[in-house]
């Protein structure tokens, strides 16, 4: 009678217990995972079990040598399912939130193996990056998120989604990281690289390693080892070696290249800094200078700097202080110490030089000094106009009066 009411007892008591149930947190964090709180009874009821069993039926000591192996790979690993990682700051905004249908946790390494992850990076409580994965490999230490595995990175603010298979996110310097088969992709460029370090406040991208981008409007390729996106105010910038093609109807229109470079996609000009080249394909020419600024839209071509223009189908190189090109035009235009040599040596020095490329004609002005080999003949006046390359050139002395000045060196005889 005793035991019975005491049993009875207890199912009272217990019933009182049972009320509290709801008043339990739904999900138990363990190590920034999440499970739901009965798991944790059940592990603990296991454990429990575990342990009076063992001191039930202790071990010889021969057994108790066997089972000192240390334990499997999937031994330390803890499988949970609905899991989420979250982050905050000091202030208790959140940094990072992450969800993943599965994961499975490596004690030793600190690591989660997660199945379909998705979430969001945060910078000063909003959303900056939507992240989402097939697979990946997680780890978090309170400063930093690191994720490997198929991995896309979306910043909801501008639409550029980036593409690889590490990213790592640190709040802290306001940087996020993805490389390893890098992909980046925006309705105004896309780009492949070894890696982004994007700078998330300034929306500032920094691509590095095998760079090959293209741009919408103008049709560019540009290829380079380091390249800056201000992606506001939609400029591109290298400090390296940088290869340009401009892309027409699909086909290469032109190529340039420079130590260096400044594009503006919004005014289409692109600037090249340091043994700058450019060569057009129609007219087929090749112009080179220290500094070269190439305004795509309107297709003009200016420098400051010495420059050398070449054109091969005539075999003519004139090279000056400074000069410019209307490409739709066909016309160059070149001042100081402008110097036309053609084939055979002849050549045609001026102050000014304006040359018709359609027309093959050279139109000189200012101090102008013909000078021609076979036969050997030299002529100076104010003004000049002809074919440098048929030699037909047509020297005045201008308005002043000035005469035109000849000079016929007879040829030795043999």
């Amino acid at each position: 009678m005793q035991y019975s009411q005491d049993r009875e007892n207890g199912r009272q008591k217990s019933k009182r217990q049972g009320g509290n149930k709801h008043h339990f947190p739904h999900f138990y964090s363990f190590s920034q995972f999440r499970l739901p709180r009965n798991w944790v009874y059940l592990s603990l009821s296991l454990c429990l079990g575990l342990w009076l069993s063992a001191c039930g039926n202790p071990s010889t000591p021969n057994q108790s040598k066997t089972n000192t192996s240390p334990p499997k790979e999937d031994e330390t690993k803890l499988t949970f399912f609905g899991v989420a990682l979250e982050q905050f700051d000091q202030v208790g905004r959140p940094i990072w939130k992450v969800k993943a249908k599965e994961a499975k946790y490596t004690t030793d390494k600190q690591m989660g193996q997660a199945q379909s992850p998705e979430g969001e990076l945060y910078q000063d409580g909003k959303v900056v990056y939507q992240i989402k994965a097939e697979k990946a490999d997680i780890k978090q230490d309170g400063k930093q998120l690191f994720l490997q595995g198929k991995i896309v990175a979306t910043d909801p603010r501008n639409g550029i989604v980036f593409q690889g298979n590490e990213l790592e996110w640190r709040p802290q310097e306001d940087l996020l990281i993805v490389r390893n088969q890098l992909n980046g992709s925006h309705k105004k460029l896309q780009a492949t690289a070894q890696e982004a370090k994007v700078k998330t406040r300034e929306q500032r991208v920094e691509f590095s390693g095998g760079v090959v981008a293209k741009s919408t409007d103008p049709k560019l390729q540009m290829r380079t080892e380091h390249l800056i996106w201000q992606i506001k105010d939609d400029k591109l910038f290298s400090d390296r070696s940088i290869q340009i093609e401009r892309y027409e109807d699909h086909k290469i229109s032109g190529r340039s290249q420079g130590n260096a470079a400044e594009i503006n996609l919004k005014t289409q000009i692109a600037v090249l800094q340091g043994q700058a080249k450019l060569e057009l394909v129609n007219p087929l020419m090749q112009i080179t200078s220290n500094s070269i600024t190439w305004n795509i839209q309107k297709q003009n071509i200016t420098t400051n700097s010495p420059i050398r223009v070449f054109k091969a189908a005539e075999n003519l190189t004139i090279t000056a202080n400074q000069g410019k090109m209307n490409i739709r035009e066909n016309n160059v235009y070149l001042t100081g110490n402008v110097n036309a040599v053609g084939q055979r040596s002849q050549s045609l020095k001026s102050n000014q030089l304006t040359w018709y490329l359609n027309k093959k004609l050279l139109e000189a002005q200012g101090n102008v000094i013909y000078h021609q080999v076979a036969p050997k003949l030299t002529f100076q006046g104010e003004t000049a106009i002809g074919n440098l390359e048929t030699e037909n050139i047509v020297v005045k002395g201008g308005n002043s009066g000035q005469k035109v000045v000849t000079e016929i060196i007879p040829q030795e005889n043999r």
